[in-house]
């Protein structure tokens, strides 16, 4: 999940499982677009478009390469424990399946009426915690990541990690990089690349991180959950892999190019 506000629906499945709202199915899931025995060739062919003056590998942080889940399930935990609401003081991320906050305290056991009441409260104390260092570093790795970033750097490639964080989250972000195993920035092979201020545009800093990108040296590959991104990506460096995670994405009603492909995680055979 990228840098939005909860305020805006955002529905999305796990692959495998369908999630409902009541009585009413979700009909395309997250994970639909993905073809699960495709994965290994995608990938490879990235890792493969890796040449020496084509090394970079540009990597998005949430819902790309880090699940958030757990740090919104902090969140729920401590507003629960804070407002004396035990349902919502034992949530889990599993109970975190979208954007709306009333979906994750219903899965937490909370009743729609009671989560309607609620909801303005905990959006207020939700968006005062998710957008800063100290919880981010709850966030878990995506399925395969950490050992797919080392075979980037094993085929000589580099990583540059792509965010729409801000430069106040990256002390909190390291952790998580540290934790889930994956290679640190060193200011050469590996680079974090930060939004200066949480108030910037995510879509205007991308465009920005494509323009030092041609400056710098040719994509070989680029992997992004969010429509929008994948599309500039391709636009911006028609020859480079750029690879779509079907995880979750803000919402916005754009169509993945049909010449990216999509995949869940980064697990691959070998």
């Amino acid at each position: 999940m990228g840098n939005q506000f909860p305020w805006k629906r955002k529905r999305f499945a796990h692959l495998a499982a369908l999630w409902y709202r009541s009585r009413v199915k979700i009909s395309v899931p997250f994970g639909a677009r993905a073809v699960p025995s495709d994965q290994a060739q995608i990938l490879g062919d990235a890792l493969d478009a890796i040449r020496p003056g084509r090394p970079a590998a540009a990597f998005d942080l949430d819902s790309t390469i880090l699940s958030n889940k757990p740090r919104q399930a902090r969140i729920v935990r401590e507003f629960g424990r804070a407002h004396g609401i035990g349902a919502l003081a034992d949530c889990s991320p599993r109970a975190v399946v979208s954007w709306d906050l009333r979906d994750t305290m219903r899965l937490c056991g909370l009743p729609a009426g009671e989560a309607a009441l609620v909801y303005p409260d905990l959006t207020r104390f939700w968006r005062e915690r998710f957008f800063t260092s100290e919880y981010c570093r709850e966030d878990e790795p995506i399925a395969g990541a950490s050992d797919y970033l080392r075979r980037v750097l094993a085929a000589g490639g580099e990583v540059l990690y792509v965010t729409g964080r801000h430069a106040g989250m990256e002390a909190g972000t390291l952790h998580a990089f540290r934790k889930a195993g994956f290679p640190l920035p060193d200011g050469a092979r590996v680079q974090l690349w930060l939004k200066p201020r949480p108030e910037d545009d995510d879509d205007r800093w991308k465009e920005i991180c494509h323009a030092r990108l041609l400056e710098l040296s040719g994509l070989a590959c680029a992997f992004d959950n969010e429509p929008t991104h994948v599309n500039a990506y391709k636009r911006a460096f028609p020859e480079a892999r750029v690879v779509h995670l079907d995880t979750d994405h803000s919402g916005r009603p754009v169509e993945v190019r049909p010449d990216v492909p999509s995949i869940v995680d980064f697990r691959m055979p070998g």
